[in-house]
């Protein structure tokens, strides 16, 4: 009599057993962790440097609107005097800026403030940074400076 082989207990049908895909997987979680910390770092640093970049073409307009009008433009002009003419200034030549006041990196507005608290004999540009909170450590000012 001819009785039907049995399959052998360790032949394979080509598939992934649980223990292989829970090592993939717990494989591809120590990259993650290991590699989105690092992006994450430079988004954030991306972001400052930014910031900076555009304080320092607001520092460059003010400079022009500063030669060609003899003063800065009040805190309540703002930056908003680099792109509309004051109505109070008659030797305004801008536009200053190719485009309207931007927001910062994070959405927010920019502060400025004539004459200056930080630069007295100037002007203070002021970016929140992240928290959005103005006077906290990730504060982006102009002149270089960080942080109060």
């Amino acid at each position: 009599m001819n009785y039907p082989k049995k399959r052998s207990k360790l032949s394979r049908h080509g598939g992934f057993t649980l223990v292989e895909l829970m090592l993939v997987l717990v494989i591809l979680g120590i990259l993650a962790g290991l590699v989105l910390p690092k992006f994450t770092g430079k988004t954030e640093f991306a972001k400052q440097t930014a910031a900076r970049t555009q304080i320092a073409t607001f520092d460059t307009a003010l400079n022009t609107y500063e030669v060609d009008t003899g003063s800065y433009p009040s805190t309540q002009a703002g930056l908003r005097a680099l792109v509309v003419q004051p109505s109070d200034v008659g030797s305004w030549r801008g536009p200053y800026l190719a485009s309207d006041i931007p927001l910062d990196p994070w959405g927010h507005p920019y502060t400025y403030e004539y004459p200056g608290k930080l630069n007295p004999s100037g002007f203070d540009i002021i970016s929140m940074g992240a928290d959005g909170q103005l006077g906290t450590a990730d504060d982006i000012y102009n002149a270089g400076i960080t942080g109060k």
